[in-house]
């Protein structure tokens, strides 16, 4: 039997990879190593599950097994790969070697860890896969006040989520607005003042100093004094591409795996997509970019060499309090913002210096204009 294409990683990158691929080669082996159950689900949904009162079995669409049928694929979970060795197209699984005729590196993002000072065992719940979320509903059941360590697009995503299925939400974070690195001033207040009428209450420009316990709960002290009540606690503190397993098989690393348009590592025969994968110089954490990437490398794999195209890359962000919906300025590009609107309708524009559209945010009833506007984007990677 030829050497199969293996795809290290079962996430939403790794399965849109591997059906994308079947599409056009159905004969080819194709093996997948997931380091978990190898469920598929839709990682977006972590963060809509308590409105919709959803436990994590609930979330998953197949089993590992159903998946293998569908892809025709051998689907081992539970196995992690220790080491990868480019110049031999092999890879290790504890003391198993599996050779490859190419290697696919869909490794995901690890959720940044908090330790803070204090009590031990006050446990800091991160959500960033099923397991991840079926730890914390069960951590949460039956407690009412949850302290959430984050108000970016996941942490406020989190607290309307957590604020529909009944909690009580705080909100701690070091910025002085939600969402700091998306939205421009207007847009975060609106953002800010929807959470605020579910109940969250917010302490921005603030951080965590220690935990103890206090009861059945926990006494959160913040650096400036401030004490938070609390029974369980929630870090969204952002997202860092798993790069650790390249590394160390000597592929080139920055803030992602440095892959060139067709998603090529440094080393021949190794490729990376989704959130693991630096592409072109851009790192970008969201599922539009994930999908367009799986696109392109299947034709590749396929024997039909294909560079990945980014047009305007719009993130929509769950706050069905105050809908939004931006487009990032890209890096590198300078404009200047302007701003319309009051209370949750805000419709921000940036124009640069001859008038074009660079980027935008859209809260409230203003989101209903990004179709209009993303035709006027420039695109990621024409």
């Amino acid at each position: 039997m030829s050497a199969p294409v293996v795809i290290v990683g079962s996430g939403l990158a790794g399965y849109n990879l591997a059906r994308e691929w079947r599409k056009l080669d159905n004969s080819t082996p194709l093996l997948l190593l997931s380091a978990d159950d190898g469920r598929s689900y839709s990682k977006p949904m972590l963060s809509t599950g308590f409105g919709k009162n959803k436990q994590a079995d609930e979330l998953s669409m197949a089993e590992a097994g159903a998946m293998a049928v569908q892809l025709n694929a051998e689907i081992r979970t539970h196995s992690r790969v220790t080491a990868i060795e480019p110049q031999h197209n092999c890879l290790w699984v504890g003391e198993e070697r599996i050779v490859y005729r190419d290697l696919v590196l869909a490794l995901g993002a690890e959720a940044v860890r908090l330790t803070p000072a204090g009590d031990d065992s006050a446990e800091l719940f991160t959500v960033n896969d099923l397991h991840d979320y079926g730890r914390f509903r069960q951590a949460v059941a039956g407690k009412q006040r949850v302290l959430l360590l984050g108000a970016g697009l996941i942490g406020c995503e989190f607290a309307n989520d957590l604020l529909l299925g009944g909690y009580q939400v705080d909100v701690v974070a070091p910025s002085m607005q939600v969402m700091p690195d998306l939205l421009p001033p207007p847009a975060a207040a609106a953002v800010q003042a929807g959470l605020a009428s579910l109940g969250a209450r917010f302490h921005l420009g603030r951080l965590l100093s220690s935990v103890r316990q206090a009861g059945a709960g926990y006494v959160a002290q913040l650096f400036d004094g401030t004490e938070v009540s609390c029974d369980v606690l929630l870090a969204a503190a952002g997202l860092r591409p798993r790069t650790e397993l390249a590394q160390a098989a000597g592929l080139a690393v920055n803030r992602g795996i440095v892959v060139d348009r067709q998603l090529r590592s440094s080393q021949a025969h190794i490729y990376a997509v989704g959130d693991c994968a630096e592409v072109a110089g851009l790192n970008l954490l969201y599922v539009m970019p994930l999908m367009a990437g799986a696109r392109a490398l299947a034709q590749t794999l396929a024997g039909n060499p294909t560079a990945v195209k980014y047009g305007p890359m719009p993130v929509t962000v769950k706050t069905p309090v105050c809908p939004v919906v931006v487009s990032p300025v890209p890096a590198g590009m300078q404009g200047d913002w302007t701003v319309e609107g009051s209370g949750a309708d805000i419709k921000a524009l940036c124009h640069d210096g001859q008038g074009a559209l660079l980027g935008y945010a859209l809260t409230g009833a203003a989101v209903q204009e990004r179709l209009a506007l993303n035709k006027a984007l420039p695109a990621l990677l024409a």
